[in-house]
């Protein structure tokens, strides 16, 4: 049933199918061919899947991050960053890697950080002289880093499959999100100084960025207002997720006031169709999960890893490599769907926090969003700049690089990433 499974698995995905329907089809495969369990259990098994109060998070939080991309938000964003970085040599790229961070506490999803950021800076750094490759390349890198800093679409997928606190995984995403972050900004600087690439000719003044603050100050406060909701005790994220929609209304359609009434339909749509693409995965990945663990396949695993080497550091390598492997051709809810209930029994077998194994998740499957040939972020960033997938490719391979430095120091330096929730948490 194993050689089934993996074996249809192979085939469909080889033919280009989607990845939902490739689990959902090879789960069918294997069940009809090998089991007498009705097919009926199949529809069952999903409607289970989705039917999770966390899960109502995502929706929620796509949303808001609509609504704020919609009511203004990029825009001040951006002129934020530029007042902190846009003096420095390469100032256009190093202001959309810290544009992202900032709307990575917003939005919670990597492709639509890069079409919320890139939209606007992609152009604007080719204007100035940047080269198209690596202007597409430092937006679609920086994007990653919306599923690493909280809010995260696919950390409150960890969190419900993993049955770990999404509260503490979220605070466990800020110090690696800044790790990562820092590390793009190094390798922009130091090619943006190679190839000469300017930042601002003014250098922005202390009133000047006291002004951007204050312009931005509604979209700053949405990230304390719902995490430190979340921490405070005073609502859970998927209460937090409804509280930011209505925060980023509030804010863009009368503070900002650039969100119109015309715009609703449009967010509203969109919002549906990316929910139902997630949730379809999620729903099909978990009976294709189930099946392994009906298999003992994951407990094979785990064995298998454990028979190779007892070292933890060993073992943290190996698994990381896999998930950077996975995340090549694996969509990012669907591969900790199915991986996750894998590797958290191993993480907690060798010692390692799952919580901890949760950053490492996302941050490798993060990295996975810019890696050839299924890198959803690349192809993001190469409908806004009109460019091929081989050109930006060949461009992002240093950001790629320094990524996979800052996973390793999350990996083997556990503080980066749980200093916060040991702090506020109360985690061990």
């Amino acid at each position: 049933m194993t050689g089934i499974l993996f074996g249809s698995f192979a085939v469909l995905a080889i033919l280009g199918l989607p990845i939902a329907v490739v689990l959902g089809l090879s789960s069918i495969v294997a069940l009809a061919t090998y089991t007498e369990i009705p097919l009926m259990v199949v529809a069952q098994r999903m409607f289970t899947a989705t039917d999770s109060f966390p899960l109502m998070a995502i929706p929620f939080f796509m949303m808001a991050g609509a609504l704020m991309e919609t009511g203004g938000i990029s825009r001040r964003l951006i002129n934020l960053a530029n007042k902190i970085v846009g003096g420095l040599p390469g100032g256009l790229a190093l202001v959309g890697i810290v544009t992202c961070m900032f709307f990575a506490a917003i939005s919670g999803s990597g492709p639509a950080t890069v079409a919320a950021i890139g939209s606007i800076l992609i152009p604007a750094m080719v204007d100035a002289g940047y080269d198209l490759g690596f202007a597409a390349a430092v937006m679609a890198a920086a994007g990653a880093i919306g599923v690493i800093i909280p809010p995260s679409i696919p950390m409150v997928t960890y969190g419900v499959v993993g049955g770990v606190s999404i509260g503490s995984i979220f605070l466990g995403g800020f110090g690696s999100g800044i790790v990562v972050g820092l590390s793009l900004i190094i390798v922009a600087y130091v090619i943006s100084k190679k190839r000469g690439y300017r930042g601002s000719e003014k250098r922005s003044s202390f009133i000047d960025l006291l002004k951007a603050i204050k312009d931005a100050f509604w979209a700053l406060l949405m990230p304390v207002i719902i995490l430190g909701g979340i921490y405070g005790g005073i609502f859970t994220p998927t209460e937090a997720a409804a509280v930011a929609v209505v925060y980023g209304f509030i804010v863009g359609f009368f503070i900002y006031r650039e969100l119109k009434i015309k715009d609703l339909p449009r967010i509203f749509i969109n919002t549906a169709v990316s929910t139902s693409v997630v949730m379809f995965i999620i729903a099909t990945a978990q009976v294709f999960g189930w099946i392994m663990t009906s298999q003992r396949i994951p407990e094979a695993i785990a064995q298998g890893f454990i028979n190779f080497s007892s070292n933890p550091y060993v073992i943290l390598l190996l698994v990381n490599i896999l998930l950077l492997i996975v995340g090549c051709f694996m969509e990012t809810n669907a591969a900790i769907i199915i991986l996750a209930p894998i590797f958290i029994p191993l993480m907690i077998k060798i010692g390692v926090d799952p919580i901890l194994f949760g950053i490492i998740m996302v941050v490798n499957l993060a990295i996975g969003m810019v890696t050839p040939p299924l890198g959803v972020n690349l192809f993001v960033a190469c409908g806004i700049g009109k460019l091929t997938l081989e050109r930006i490719s060949k461009a992002v391979v240093p950001f790629i690089l320094a990524m996979v430095v800052a996973l390793v120091l999350i990996t083997y330096i556990p503080d980066i990433s749980m200093f916060l929730p040991r702090m506020l948490m109360g985690n061990k």
